[in-house]
């Protein structure tokens, strides 16, 4: 009888003693920072061909009352969580009770009519443009663990919003607006509570006995470990998730449930073949780019091996799912540790069962004189986030915000190293300097055009106060000191540096660009944050 390859090579290292102690000695040392008495930790878990081959755990699980990790210890998965909510929604699609492609609204009505149909296939994938709710109830000041949020405050952000980030399946924008909206048409389909249609479809056919929602955060969960982040004070503090939500994240598992999960993209026991292919279904622009993400997966590769992933982190919880496919491997890392880095740790521990790398190709680099790197010195826009990038030459080398450019020719750079981003420069104009693209992997590309510093001469002409309906807040920005400042009840003060004209940025990476009425009067601002373009606010009269 003919033994498959993954199953040989497991039978092989299960049936070498000193290999499996070399293994299990090299994933101790990947988590020896956290395997001690006194900090919390990580469990892991490793199977190739469906047979585990490795379970691990290190830390404590309740510093409080002395508890360790363990193999059965229930973590919180973060956003590894997506892709059993992209699940469900496949399942009624096999029901015939919904279509990928439909409008959401047909099924969310509460949701504003944008022009373009959103579809359920554009929540999926992250290409609808809603805004991040999180985001903008962070830009209110109530930033995700400061109140109880439920499904229906998520409706009540997103009802509120007047504009999307951009056209629906033009970009690729994370959203957990989007995972949220997938939960309740679950529930609003099914005629049934979303964690009860996914235990009865997913958890239980898969014998996933360990894994629940957590929909109601005050529900006693047996075993489960707390979740803290490491304070200033060099201390483990408690930083629990104090909210409803779930859909994006809530999933409430072991690392052993996470390979049953696993598992069933080899068996198809829950939805078949038809349900594997489908979530790993990557995504398709308008423009025709294909990109990584899928559906709660993320299609991809790691040190040119497929792989197939999605990180998580909630509150104090990390988390890290990842399979390749080509070796039947799969590694589960689950942490209730904010410091602890479950991607990082995931692929390192992923390095020890992958076949060795091969030297990646060295790159011809392009010599060129101080002067033609000169030439591309200053600062750069974001066209699609208005996020300045400042480029400058340092001990004979272009950076970008401290990252190297590595020259291939006087036109094209790579942004960070051989295998970074590919940076191509616009042919410059007479006395003007020339644009940019960086272009990933994928073949997404950003346009970046030069601006100009800008200091502005009445640092006045912008103080007074500007609300926004679609965050329900106010922000007071006056002059304090020589220095413009943003003020947010109850506390909150911010320091706006100017960038380029009627720009500012703050320490945290917003950005602020105003906006003018006929007569040069500042009238408003658009703030631009990680997943939140362009948040209108209109300055207040006096």
């Amino acid at each position: 009888m003919k033994i498959p390859g993954a199953a040989l090579a497991a039978a092989l290292w299960a049936g070498s003693a000193h290999a499996q102690a070399d293994s299990v000695a090299r994933v101790d040392s990947i988590f020896s920072r956290w395997s001690a008495l006194d900090v919390p930790g990580c469990a892991v878990t490793v199977a190739r061909g469906g047979r585990t081959l490795l379970t691990r755990a290190y830390g404590m699980a309740d510093l409080e009352h002395d508890v360790a990790n363990s193999a059965e210890t229930v973590f919180e998965a973060g956003s590894v969580s997506k892709q059993f909510t992209a699940a469900a929604v496949v399942l009624l699609a096999q029901d015939g009770k919904l279509s990928l492609d439909d409008p959401v609204r047909r099924y969310v009505p509460e949701l504003p009519d944008y022009g373009a149909p959103i579809r359920i296939r554009h929540l999926l994938n992250h290409t609808s443009g809603l805004r991040d709710w999180g985001t903008v109830e962070e830009i209110a000041g109530w930033p995700r663990g400061t109140r109880t949020y439920t499904h229906a405050h998520v409706l009540d952000i997103v009802g509120r919003q007047r504009a999307i980030n951009f056209p629906p399946g033009s970009q690729y924008l994370y959203s957990n607006t989007g995972y949220n909206l997938l939960a309740v048409i679950v529930e609003r389909v099914s005629g049934m509570p979303f964690a009860r249609f996914t235990r009865e479809r997913i958890f239980q056919p898969l014998g996933m006995t360990r894994t629940e929602w957590r929909d109601d955060y005050t529900r006693v969960v047996k075993g489960r470990a707390q979740a803290y982040e490491m304070g200033d004070d060099g201390a483990p503090h408690l930083q629990m998730p104090f909210e409803n939500v779930h859909g994006n994240g809530g999933l409430l598992t072991t690392v052993g449930d996470l390979l049953r999960w696993d598992e069933n993209f080899a068996t198809g026991r829950v939805g078949g073949r038809a349900l594997v292919d489908e979530l790993q279904r990557r995504g398709v622009l308008t423009g025709g780019r294909r990109i990584e993400y899928a559906e709660g997966l993320v299609v991809t590769r790691w040190r040119g091996i497929p792989e197939v992933n999605h990180s998580g982190a909630t509150a104090g919880y990390r988390a890290w799912l990842a399979r390749y496919p080509e070796q039947r491997l799969t590694v589960a890392v689950l942490c209730n540790a904010a410091q602890a880095n479950a991607v990082t740790f995931g692929r390192r521990v992923a390095d020890v069962f992958l076949p060795a790398r091969a030297p990646a190709p060295a790159l011809p680099q392009a010599a060129l004189a101080e002067a033609e790197l000169s030439a591309r010195a200053g600062i750069y826009r974001n066209t699609r986030t208005n996020v300045p990038v400042r480029l400058a030459v340092r001990d004979g080398r272009l950076v970008a915000n401290s990252q190297p450019l590595l020259p291939l020719s006087a036109t094209r750079f790579r942004l960070g190293g051989p295998e970074g981003p590919a940076v191509e420069f616009e042919p410059a104009s007479a006395g003007a300097r020339a644009g940019m693209r960086v272009i990933a992997a994928d073949g997404d590309t950003i346009a970046y055009e030069p601006v100009e510093a800008w200091t502005p001469a009445n640092l006045a002409a912008f103080a007074g106060e500007y609300r926004s309906d679609e965050a329900e807040v106010i922000y007071t920005i006056a002059v304090e000191s020589g220095k413009l400042v943003l003020r947010r009840r109850p506390d909150v003060r911010i320091e706006l540096t100017p960038v380029y004209r009627d720009a500012f940025t703050t320490e945290n990476g917003w950005v602020l660009r105003f906006t003018r009425d006929r007569t040069g009067r500042v009238n408003g601002f658009g703030l631009w944050v990680e997943r939140v373009r362009g948040l209108r606010f209109e300055r207040v009269p006096r």
